[in-house]
Order: structure tokens, then sequence, then C-alpha cells
């Protein structure tokens, strides 16, 4: 398909960004503030060229009745940002405090509700590979983003962010890139065989997944309004079994989220 040469992209105004910002929260509950404008701008022009496609009215007006496109605009528009053992309290918690009570157990589970691009649950599956040796366990990795599940799913990643990870598990569970991949490691088979993958959205009603001792909901909700917050937290607590954790991240909270769930420390919560 021919594409636009960007020498002179396309503006985004008023009306078509509110189309979009509205768009997206109905889509992934995140909401855009008007200083986000540029932001949208920047990370949709390609996508315009990329159609042939001259200026936003016209792309807006394909997202709403393309479903495969508006998957797309919302992979573009989501934050992403992540990387290995992030906000480390929580895997030393999980390590520490959970896993010695888990130790000879079958059927551990964690849910990671916002996985990105994978760093967050195959740092989980490390962490518990590590930790309960031959203990059966299985990481739900889910997120709203095709294009970062993909991602997930291949669990190739520059070898400068291996530096996050601690050596016995950088020597355990990563194997590092040769020829072509010279530069890369990959997440070993035997943690990738245990973290399922999944596109769920959370804004949604969601599909049976069974029941969880622990649930990360982590760097997500600080995008969420405080009755999307409700919800999202609502429909997964069902999913949480007694005794179980909700962790979320240090920069969230879940005041006036709901009363269903005990602070037991900073960003982890137990529902009794």
């Amino acid at each position: 398909m021919p594409t636009v040469e960007l020498t002179h992209p396309p503006v985004l105004g008023a009306r078509e960004f509110r189309g979009l910002r509205d768009l997206l929260f109905e889509q992934a509950g995140i909401h855009l503030s008007d200083a986000k404008q540029t932001l949208v701008c920047g990370r949709l022009a390609k996508r315009l060229a990329a159609r042939d496609i001259g200026d936003y009215a016209d792309y807006l007006a394909l997202v709403r009745t393309d479903a495969d496109e508006r998957q797309t605009a919302v992979d573009l528009l989501t934050t992403n940002e992540t990387y290995f053992f992030r906000e480390a309290q929580h895997f030393e918690f999980l390590a520490r405090t959970l896993a010695p009570a888990w130790r000879g157990r079958s059927g551990v589970r964690v849910w990671c509700g916002a996985c990105s691009t994978g760093e967050e649950p195959y740092s989980i599956a490390m962490t518990l590979a590590h930790a309960l040796g031959h203990t059966r366990f299985e990481v739900l990795a889910s997120d709203i983003s095709t294009r970062v599940l993909d991602a997930a799913r291949q669990a190739l990643y520059p070898l400068d962010d291996a530096h996050a990870i601690a050596a016995p598990l950088r020597t355990a569970y990563c194997l590092k890139g040769v020829g072509p991949r010279d530069g890369w490691f990959r997440i070993d088979k035997s943690i990738r065989d245990r973290v399922n993958v999944q596109q769920i959205n959370l804004v949604k009603p969601l599909p049976d997944v069974g029941e969880f001792d622990v649930i990360f909901l982590r760097n997500v909700m600080i995008y969420f309004s405080m009755p999307t917050k409700q919800q999202v937290v609502a429909r997964l607590l069902p999913a949480l079994r007694a005794g179980g954790h909700f962790i979320i991240s240090h920069s969230e909270s879940l005041h006036g989220v709901t009363d269903a769930l005990r602070l037991v420390r900073p960003s982890i919560y137990r529902k009794d």
C-alpha cells in the first residue's frame, strides 16, 4: 500500500483529539488530559501515513468502524513502560513471605493484570521457580494491547535489560543470544512454559480465568478515573482466593477504591 510522506504531517485538531480520547476511554478505561494532545498526534502520525490517510477526521472515522484499526490505535496509545524486577520489594515479598507456605502445594497461580511486554510476569515466574523448586505454578499474563502481548510471547529482550535480574536467576533462566541474536537474551523455555499470555481487557467483563493466590495490578490504575478503578478492582476480586494478596504500584492507592482488602504493608493488600 502506498504511504504518505511525513514532510507535512497532518494536524490533530481539538475535535478529533476529543474523539480519539473518548474512544481510548471506552476501549481501555484510560483517560487522557488535554496536555496529551501532542503525544497522541506523535504516536498516530505514522499510522495515518501507513494507511494513506491525509487527516485525523478520516482516521477517526476509520477507527470507529474498523475493529482491527481500533485495536491498532489502542496499541499505539497505551503506555507500556516496564522493566525486569521493577519495585523489587514485591518480588522479595513473593519469595520470602508467600512462597515458603506454598512449597509442595499444587496449583499456585499468580495473575499479572497489565503485563506489557512481559518483563513483569517473567520476573514473577523466575522468582517463583527459584523459591518453589518443583512446586507447580502458573502465571497468567494479560494486557489489552496485542502488540505488547506478541513481544511477551517472544520473551526476547535487549541484553542491557538483563542488568536488573539477579545473577543466579540470570544464569538459570536467561539464554544469551548468538549470531543474529547477539546483543539479546531470551527467557528460558522452562519459565516461558509457566506463563500463559492472554489478551484481557480489564474494563470489560472478564473471561472465566479461575482463582489466584496473588494478583499484580501495578502501574495501570494511575491512568484510570476513580469510577474505573472501582469497577476494575470489583471485577478482579472474585478471582482472588480468600487469603490471597493484591499488589499495586507504590505510586498507586486503593483508598476509596474498595473496602474488601486489608492493607498489610505499603502497596500490598490481603483478601481475608
